[in-house]
């Protein structure tokens, strides 16, 4: 073989060597592209899902302001029965529960020592009165005498004043048979007001200091809501708003009116006491605790659910589904109303038609792919509160 020959095989083998390796590192790379377009489609996140359950159309609605409040239940007219003198309770036998007419005799202090007292006032009002008789006579008699010239003007104005004094004598016995009367009659202990008793704080043939309190009386015939809300809801509280309110095992709210304000807040709490008048009700009681709603006003605005507002974050936000994929939105949260029962707030710049996340949607990060999937039945994500 001659020398070009050769060298003219070994340039195809060489040239084979080379195409074969080029193929060989063309193949290797496109099986890494592959692998690495596979690896990146298994990262991405898949879309979420997101039913007409899990979003609200934020549109414009009429909200119905209002006022939360905490209370309880009172009776317009209650009393506490109270011992006007000291001594040992007799006759007690009403307890809590049982019904009381006004001016009812419930129970009565021992009175031994004030018949007693009445009988010795009685008796000085008797001598008295005998002593102002006798002065009475000395009094003409000496008169006659002075006109007839027997005795002195002098002894006759001793006997006048002697007149003065058992008169002023008879009135002081007089005022003290009053106040022993008076003292008798409070012994008995008898109800202010109809009603039935609430509480019984003693029990019968215990000896009681003056002024303890012995029954508490209440009329539940006529109830009232003691209501207290923040200073700060002051301004907008008016005579005559009408509420909802409820108490635990209430099948469903009732109305009330708010009757009275009071004008100045608590020293310690520093909250408003507003009273509100109920309906009579059966079964209603005083000191039940109540919660409710007083309506201020109406509000057309923007608004979306409480619950869609989020407070995780340093400042409130919104989850919004835009473009296929969840957004955070911070917003300035604004007056609260109710809608169809579900309680709205206002939100500022929120454009209509906005897809806003509700609470049972769960917290997403921001730019998490999203779509919305709405059946026939829910054509619209804000159905429910049109």
């Amino acid at each position: 073989m001659t020398s070009w020959k050769r060298w003219a095989l070994l340039a195809l083998l060489t040239l084979a060597l080379a195409l074969g390796l080029l193929r060989a590192l063309d193949k290797r790379q496109q099986q890494q592209d592959a692998a690495g377009r596979l690896a990146a489609s298994s990262q991405a996140p898949s879309a979420i899902t997101l039913s007409g359950q899990d979003l609200f159309r934020a549109e414009t609605v009429e909200l119905r302001r209002s006022l939360p409040f905490t209370g309880t239940l009172k009776a317009v007219h209650s009393a506490t029965l109270k011992a006007r003198v000291a001594g040992e309770l007799r006759g007690l036998s009403v307890r809590e529960g049982d019904r009381v007419r006004a001016g009812q005799l419930l129970a009565q202090v021992d009175a031994t020592e004030a018949r007693a007292r009445l009988a010795q006032a009685e008796q000085q009002a008797l001598a008295n009165r005998a002593q102002l008789a006798i002065a009475q006579r000395q009094q003409d008699n000496n008169q006659a005498l002075v006109r007839q010239g027997f005795i002195s003007s002098t002894a006759a104005q001793t006997s006048e004043l002697n007149l003065e004094t058992a008169r002023a004598n008879l009135q002081a016995a007089q005022a003290q048979l009053d106040i022993a009367r008076k003292a008798l009659a409070d012994t008995e202990l008898r109800a202010p007001i109809s009603g039935q008793v609430a509480a019984r704080l003693v029990q019968d043939g215990e000896r009681v200091p003056v002024d303890a309190r012995v029954l508490e009386i209440v009329d539940s015939r006529a109830l009232e809501i003691e209501a207290a809300l923040p200073p700060a809801d002051a301004l907008q509280l008016r005579v005559g708003q009408p509420a909802d309110w409820s108490v635990e095992g209430m099948s469903q709210p009732s109305r009330a009116r708010v009757a009275r304000i009071n004008p100045a807040v608590q020293t310690g709490s520093r909250s408003l006491l507003a009273y509100l008048t109920v309906p009579a009700q059966e079964g209603l009681r005083q000191g039940l605790f109540v919660q409710g709603q007083i309506e201020t006003g109406q509000l057309r605005a923007i608004a979306v659910p409480l619950s869609a507002l989020r407070s995780d974050q340093p400042q409130p936000y919104l989850q919004l589904l835009q473009d296929g994929q969840v957004v955070h939105r911070q917003v300035v949260p604004g007056q609260q109303g109710k809608v169809g029962g579900e309680t709205l707030v206002a939100i500022d710049g929120l454009a209509p038609g906005t897809l806003v996340l509700r609470a049972s949607a769960g917290t997403l990060a921001a730019g998490t792919p999203a779509r919305a999937v709405l059946s026939a039945a829910q054509p619209d994500a804000a159905a429910a509160t049109r």
